[in-house]
């Protein structure tokens, strides 16, 4: 009889054992499963919502050099709208083809912008930016007040005497619907990776 009980005990415990393992396995199947799920996902949006574009113009030194890496927001001009100080990626037209270019937004719809005595104005005052950019020697287009419509921006590059830009016939004002996106975040160099601002 004890024999029997001892016996008895020892397989619930083993039906135990096993039910705990059972349960650990799944956990950790779930686990993995959760993990792989995030992952896809996270690929997806980086895939359809973010873009990894390298400067390749001088335009915007000193804020970016030659080389450096950026994750472009593709999302974030699909619910709002550009604005002034914005740095953006465009085309200048809408072939798959078109090179892609990095500027400052200066203008957005509705501003005047004109560039006097080597300042720009908008609307008449001079224009309060964040960075110490440079005198601008030839305002091209920007000689005569310059009116944005509906959807149009007028973009300069950082490095104002040494970039091409709203101020030439190519470029001229950007439409939105050229607008790829705006930079986000930089990738490379290791040394300043971090959240643009603008």
């Amino acid at each position: 009889m004890s024999i029997r009980r001892k016996s008895w005990r020892d397989n619930l415990a083993a039906g135990a054992r096993e039910k705990l393992e059972d349960k650990q396995v799944r956990s950790r199947l779930l686990l993995l499963f959760e993990i792989a799920v995030t992952l896809i996902f996270a690929a997806l949006v980086a895939i359809t919502f973010f873009q990894s574009v390298t400067m390749q113009e001088s335009s915007m030194e000193p804020t970016i050099s030659v080389g450096e890496r950026f994750f472009m927001n593709r999302l974030v001009y699909r619910v709002m709208d550009p604005k002034r100080g914005d740095i953006i990626v465009f085309k200048t037209n809408g072939s798959d083809d078109a090179a892609l270019h990095i500027r400052r937004i200066v203008g957005i719809p509705g501003d005047t912008v004109q560039i006097v005595d080597g300042r720009v104005l908008v609307n008449g005052g001079t224009l309060k930016e964040k960075g110490d950019f440079p005198s601008i020697s030839n305002p091209g287009l920007a000689a005569s007040p310059v009116t944005l419509q509906s959807g149009e921006y007028f973009v300069l590059g950082d490095n104002r005497n040494n970039s091409e830009d709203s101020r030439y016939g190519d470029i001229g004002t950007v439409n939105k619907k050229y607008i790829v996106g705006k930079l986000w975040f930089q990738i490379g160099p290791m040394t300043k990776m971090g959240f643009m601002g603008s």
